[in-house]
């Protein structure tokens, strides 16, 4: 592991990668520490758990700064919904974005900004409905004599986070290591941890009536964290193995192929982005419901959509099952593949080209795609009826969400340093 490391200092490309996203991370974190201005900090010393009911798994993506109400209180959420949005717009729902999305890199160029754009206008209804929401559930103390002016101001504010947020991350991606956005959320889950652990310290050794029974709960708590990571990385590295032919082709003077190969197609393809996604779109209908906490049917909504409640978590898993899809067939296209394969001749042994081809590959996808949802549901569900059945804190009962992500986050970045070290023929994390 040293001597991994000692290898990566000596790429110079990839030791100012690093260096560049580390410094991006620490700009993250201080600006998660600045509070929006004429908002009153001291409301929320009194108990942030007030807020969490609603709120607790976005303050945990944020790193904590929501409770804070910092300038990047709504986090990088509008970013994510936006791009949910724009991709679903661009299956042939909108024949422009259609076009852009099939034009090669002007297209994404393009499809981009349009992110962008949708970016800033959901940025500005979260954040107003974050700023409602709030100070009517701290009576009103959090913004003392809040007008619809300080509202407008305070949610121009947030969006301004965001989207300096939706900045860095860009920039991680283009000249830093790891996907720019899924590491500003893996650090902000990261930097939740300790107050998650010291939540459960509190709770179960401090204010402990039954210290003995606590402790066995502690240990078996860390037992269910560790088979969790070694299920995700289990799923996450597997992969279907479908094998390819190439016929022998003489060019000139020169044969090419007759050689075997395959395609690896990964259980878990779409990654951890399915679970982001989710929880994003599962978010923002409670959003929306602040702008009219006092009518019936917004209070339905908060009561009944939150991801621990049982309608919230069947649409939660819903949600997981049905992003799994649609991220890896966005990703993974069996028909441009099977045409791709016949045009160099290449086959699939006992599968004759073309149609039949994209139609073995897609049921393939499918079954295997169908038990890598399955399996982010569980995994995202399980730990939240387990927290509810061993009675922990409300913030800590988001452990299969969090642990998906950090593990996927890690796993990724991890293997693009893999592919820097290898191409300059130093040994990484796995080779021995």
């Amino acid at each position: 592991m040293i001597k991994t490391v000692s290898n990566i200092w000596k790429v110079e490309d990839l030791r100012k990668r690093i260096l560049f996203t580390l410094f991006i991370l620490l700009v993250y974190r201080i600006g998660s520490f600045i509070p929006v201005p004429g908002v009153n900090k001291d409301v929320f010393t009194a108990t942030n758990q007030a807020g969490s009911e609603l709120f607790g798994l976005l303050n945990t993506f944020s790193g904590g700064a929501l409770f804070q109400f910092s300038i990047f209180a709504i986090g990088i959420m509008p970013y994510i919904t936006s791009s949910i949005i724009v991709q679903l717009l661009s299956m042939d729902v909108i024949p422009k974005f259609a076009e852009w999305a099939k034009e090669g890199e002007n297209g994404k160029r393009k499809l981009a900004q349009i992110t962008r754009y949708g970016t800033i206008v959901l940025g500005l209804v979260q954040g107003f409905g974050t700023a409602i929401g709030f100070n009517r559930q701290y009576q009103y103390d959090m913004i003392p004599g809040a007008t619809f002016t300080d509202y407008i101001m305070i949610a121009i504010i947030l969006t301004a986070g965001t989207a300096f947020l939706m900045w860095l991350g860009e920039q991680i991606t283009e000249r830093g290591i790891g996907n720019g956005i899924s590491i500003l959320i893996f650090a902000g889950i990261v930097a939740a941890i300790p107050g998650h652990i010291r939540s459960i310290y509190t709770q179960e050794f401090v204010d402990a009536s039954n210290l003995f029974l606590n402790v066995f709960k502690v240990v078996l708590i860390l037992v269910a964290v560790i088979a969790i990571i070694v299920g995700v990385i289990f799923v996450q590295q597997g992969i279907r193995k479908i094998p390819v032919q190439y016929a022998k082709r003489v060019v000139g003077r020169k044969m090419y192929g007759g050689q075997s190969t395959h395609i690896p197609l990964k259980v878990n393809g779409a990654g951890v982005i399915p679970v982001i996604f989710a929880v994003s779109l599962l978010m923002f209908p409670v959003t929306i419901a602040n702008f009219w906490s006092t009518q019936a049917w917004a209070t339905w909504v908060q009561t009944h959509m939150y991801y621990d409640k049982p309608l919230g978590m069947v649409l939660y898993v819903i949600l997981i099952i049905a992003f799994t899809f649609f991220y890896t067939f966005v990703q993974i296209n069996p028909v441009q593949m099977a045409d791709q394969m016949k045009k160099n001749g290449g086959y699939i042994p006992g599968i004759r080209p073309g149609k039949p081809t994209s139609s073995y590959i897609t049921r393939v996808m499918s079954r295997i795609t169908l038990s890598g949802a399955i399996f982010l549901s569980i995994i995202s569900i399980l730990p939240v009826l387990f927290g509810s059945l061993a009675g922990l804190p409300r913030d800590v009962q988001l452990g299969g969400t969090s642990l998906l992500i950090v593990i996927g986050v890690a796993l990724d970045t991890m293997k693009q340093i893999e592919t820097q070290l290898i191409k300059r023929h130093y040994k990484g994390f796995i080779n021995k």
